[in-house]
């Protein structure tokens, strides 16, 4: 049934002698009367439906769910991964509170930067799904035009900005993530080559792992490293193995996070493009 024999049978049902009670005043069946009127409604709600999909910021939509996966793993993993790395210390590299106090600090220090970030990210990834629920070509195309507002497009060119700096700020976060996990993997590599003594030349007690070799420890700080086979006992301990994965975790999480920014980047710079070059007009 098209649209138009759907319009002329909601009309028919509307008029007097199609009513409930006809001109020689037999009833006529309510199913006949009701059903153009319900599948002028059904159809009308498809259409609307698919209004809505086709105007949907796919990309703004991708990239805000990207962002707050990345955030989420990256705060929750890199949390969990910093106070595992301050048990090992403790335990392990150091018996002197004095030589890994400052590295306490600093890891408290990042612990509160995470909360930060956490807060911050879905804030603004909210924002940026707002601004591409706005701005986008097709929410523009079903309401008829381009024109926009001068407000409008200073908002525009202010999230691109902003996006743009924000990505070259968390490209430092996601080098800094990489070198805990380089980190943990030479540890890791060092156990597999005391495991399996075949596979390398050198002793089993000149392998060690050195934790002030990283600037993790002051080079005063004693023992400050771990040889032989008490570092394989320690590789092999699960406090290791979690916050090995959890720094991974947290390394995915930022990559993550880089990718739905480069997407809004993407998607922002797109959306203002169309707005200032295809614009018709400006409303103020």
């Amino acid at each position: 049934m098209g649209w138009g024999e759907l319009r002329e049978a909601a009309l028919i049902s509307s008029r007097p002698e199609t009513s409930l009670w006809g001109k020689g005043g037999s009833k006529q069946s309510s199913s006949r009367q009701s059903r153009p009127t319900s599948l002028l409604f059904s159809i009308g709600l498809l259409e609307c439906c698919a209004r809505c999909l086709i105007g949907a910021p796919f990309a703004s939509l991708v990239a805000t769910g990207l962002c707050f996966f990345g955030v989420a793993l990256f705060c929750g993993c890199g949390h969990e991964a910093l106070t595992g790395t301050e048990q090992l210390i403790e335990t392990y590299f150091s018996k002197n509170f004095q030589d890994y106090e400052y590295l306490i600090d600093i890891i408290h220090g990042f612990q509160y930067f995470i909360y930060g970030t956490a807060s911050f990210f879905f804030l603004y990834g909210s924002l940026l799904l707002a601004e591409g629920f706005y701005t986008t070509g097709a929410v523009r195309q079903i309401f008829g035009d381009y024109r926009t507002t001068i407000c409008g497009k200073g908002l525009s060119a202010t999230f691109v900005g902003i996006t743009y700096v924000l990505t070259i700020i968390w490209l430092l976060v996601f080098a800094c993530s990489a070198v805990p996990v380089y980190i943990y993997f030479n540890t890791w590599t060092t156990c597999q080559s005391i495991a399996n003594p075949t596979k390398t030349t050198a002793s089993i007690g000149t392998l060690c792992a050195d934790a002030r070799m990283y600037g993790v420890l002051p080079w005063n700080a004693f023992p400050g490293k771990v040889c032989g086979t008490n570092l394989l006992s320690i590789c092999k301990t699960s406090e290791f193995q979690m916050t090995f994965h959890l720094f991974i975790a947290a390394f995915v999480g930022a990559a993550a996070t880089l990718v739905s920014l480069l997407t809004f980047i993407i998607a922002a710079t797109y959306n203002f493009a169309v707005l200032k070059l295809m614009g018709r007009g400006t409303k103020f």
